[in-house]
């Protein structure tokens, strides 16, 4: 049974092939597609860059 299509979008992206091969590393140990392992990546990224950007308007008084 085909697997339900998903609501995204494609990136295409070149990256140095250490970090590829660094990815397919984690991509076999959890057991994961490399797109799941990208976006909790890039997801992980975003909450820890908006708690910092938060964290500089306080100590800017905005």
């Amino acid at each position: 049974m085909a697997r339900a299509k998903k609501n995204g979008t494609y990136l295409n992206v070149c990256i140095e092939n250490s970090i590829y091969e660094q990815l397919n590393e984690i991509c076999a140990d959890a057991g994961q597609t490399k797109t799941i392992v990208v976006e909790r990546a890039l997801n992980s990224y975003f909450c820890d860059y908006r708690e910092k950007q938060k964290k500089l308007k306080k100590l800017r008084g905005k």
